[in-house]
């Protein structure tokens, strides 16, 4: 008499579908960093709060996909590093590592970490808000040129030459990469981390992990932020 598979089976299965559906090597971080526990029952049941966090991982891979492909065509046709980008995804929530070191050749995410975003979108919501013009506070959205590398106010800091209309005056802001002891090292969420004048400001720690890709490059690298 047939018989058909077991639950352990079934289970082993689906695990497997999903796993396949996702293990994309450019996406190994976001699995790695946030795994999937599944219950010893046997069906699967997702609440709307998972099912949520699911679908907004889909979506951060699914941007992240579309900016790396085109980074790919600018850095080739601008002189940039076609090695790596820094990419920076403003529609994460602030807790979330966000900023992106990209490995353009492998299609991988090499490292990820906290930013902040500037203290001008703080307008008593948690929506954001973008500019160019000076004195906002805002995050300028573009594509930028990282520059050389100075002592400021901050320590080591990286100037920022925008290249879009959209972040145009960066460099007149004084809008650097620049660390602060403030940004924590790992992800706080659902909590917030600290605002900035507009600059995209990491931790010590992950500045220090930029320092090496920007050093070891021969020509200047990408920081694309976009929401």
């Amino acid at each position: 008499m047939f018989q058909g598979p077991s639950i352990n089976m079934l289970r082993k299965t689906f695990i497997l579908a999903v796993g396949l559906s996702i293990t994309f090597s450019a996406f190994g971080y976001f699995i790695w960093h946030s795994p999937v526990i599944l219950s010893d029952s046997s069906f699967i049941i997702l609440s709307k709060a998972e099912k949520k966090e699911i679908s907004s991982r889909v979506e951060t891979i699914n941007r992240l996909k579309e900016k790396a492909y085109r980074a790919k065509d600018f850095v080739d046709e601008q002189g940039f590093d076609v090695s790596y980008c820094f990419l920076v995804d403003m529609r994460m929530p602030s807790g979330k590592n966000r900023f992106f070191v990209y490995n353009l050749l492998k299609d991988s995410v090499e490292a990820a970490g906290l930013v902040t975003h500037g203290k001008g979108s703080e307008k008593g919501s948690n929506d954001l808000f973008f500019s160019n013009t000076p004195n906002s506070n805002c995050t300028s959205l573009g594509k930028y040129k990282i520059g050389n590398a100075y002592n400021g106010n901050f320590g080591l800091s990286y100037k920022l030459m925008g290249l879009e209309k959209s972040n145009s005056k960066a460099f007149g802001r004084s809008v650097v990469l620049h660390s602060y002891c403030g940004v924590p090292k790992d992800e706080v969420y659902p909590n917030s981390i600290c605002t900035s004048e507009g600059c995209p400001t990491v931790s010590p720690e992950f500045l220090i992990q930029l320092k090496t890709f920007i050093d070891q490059s021969q020509e200047p690298i990408l920081l694309w932020i976009y929401y």
